[in-house]
């Protein structure tokens, strides 16, 4: 076996330890949220999942998203950050299917899908931005820090097929204007493949609306408001114009524009 060989080979051992590692972190989010919460069916009426319930999601989903992955070309993707995101967003686009699929409303399922996926997400957040938030108390310092961070590993811009964004400041405040974003690209072609666009709505119901909460997890003062974003790619626009403010000016809404309410 050449060098080159046995570095693929590693390479895709790595691989399949990280994506065991996010199945293990997504089968974990989906009991905490499905089996606490109340569900609606296509008829109105409430009801609750039951432990097999739940487990027959995820065999469903685990199916789906073996489906799923070869659309995704996560080999073309330029790093490691990229098909990352991508392989979450597989399981995102697996799993909203799979909750249209059952007997529920689909506003109830996409709320569940949101709701998973936050679980992941705010732990991952609340990891990433702990160094800023044990080194200072400032809310800007803590999410430029964090921000950074994140600009490296895994959202680094490295122009498309990758992450693609312009990064800049104002004052106290970082601005990260993303003009492409995989795992958005993924789902899009998901929906535009398979004449379902509620796989992008799916998305878009809960990637796109973690940003407020998550920059108020991050700068930790008590206050809502740090995040601030007019356009959105999930939307058809051009850009992600985020805007991620040291202050939150008041007390508002987690999310504070049209698109994110």
């Amino acid at each position: 076996m050449s060098e080159h060989d046995d570095a693929i080979e590693k390479s895709g051992f790595h691989w399949r330890i990280m994506r065991w590692i996010l199945w293990r972190f997504i089968c974990n989010a989906a009991e905490r949220v499905l089996i606490d919460r109340s569900l609606r069916n296509k008829t109105g009426g409430e009801i609750r999942w039951l432990q097999n319930d739940i487990d027959l999601f995820l065999s469903q989903v685990s199916t789906r998203t073996a489906l799923l992955r070869p659309v995704a070309q996560l080999d073309a993707l330029p790093n490691f950050g990229s098909r990352l995101m991508v392989e979450l967003a597989i399981y995102t686009v697996a799993a909203d299917r799979t909750l249209r699929d059952r007997d529920l409303d689909p506003q109830s399922a996409r709320d569940a899908l949101a709701d998973i996926g936050w679980s992941v997400y705010r732990r991952q957040l609340a990891l990433s931005s702990l160094p800023a938030r044990l080194v200072t108390r400032d809310p800007g310092k803590r999410l430029r820090w964090s921000i950074r961070g994140l600009l490296v590993f895994p959202f680094r811009p490295v122009g498309a097929p990758g992450y693609a964004a312009e990064v800049f400041r104002k004052g106290e405040d970082i601005h990260t204007h993303f003009t492409h974003c995989p795992p958005q690209s993924f789902a899009r072609r998901i929906a535009d493949e398979t004449g379902d666009p509620e796989a992008l709505a799916g998305f878009a119901n809960s990637w796109c609306k973690y940003d407020w909460p998550g920059a108020d997890l991050i700068a930790a003062d008590g206050h809502r408001g740090h995040y601030i974003r007019r356009q959105t790619l999930s939307a058809g626009d051009p850009v992600c114009d985020m805007c991620w403010a040291a202050r939150a000016p008041r007390e508002t809404s987690e999310n504070n524009n049209e698109e994110g309410k």
